[in-house]
């Protein structure tokens, strides 16, 4: 799969995310790379940031938060393009829960981990 495709997957991913959300959603980027570099290479997405529960007073003037999606372990982890579409779009709803404070256990039991 292209890189161009895996991006246009991850876009279709967010456009998932309800309006309600995505309005709340502050100061965060998302970015495709190929390879989680000095990380777990299996790892499909990360998120680095403050997460919103966490932000106060303090927070201003400060980088995007980032969540980044990573092409080449999700191509090896899915057979077909239909896996990779399922995929991608519960990676960027995971990552998009952290963003909002969500843990990794409360996002397995909701099902998107």
């Amino acid at each position: 799969m292209t890189r161009e495709r895996f991006e246009e997957l991850v876009g279709e991913g967010l456009d998932r995310i309800p309006p309600e959300l995505t309005r709340l959603m502050d100061n965060v980027v998302v970015l495709v790379e190929d390879e989680p570099e000095g990380a777990d290479p299996g790892l499909l997405g990360l998120y680095e940031g403050t997460p919103l529960t966490e932000r106060d007073s303090w927070y201003s003037g400060v980088l995007p938060d980032r969540i980044t999606i990573y092409r080449n372990p999700t191509l090896r982890l899915c057979a077909t393009e239909e896996e990779v579409v399922h995929e991608v779009a519960v990676t960027v709803a995971h990552e998009i829960g952290h963003h909002f404070g969500i843990s990794d256990e409360r996002l397995h039991e909701l099902g998107w981990g």
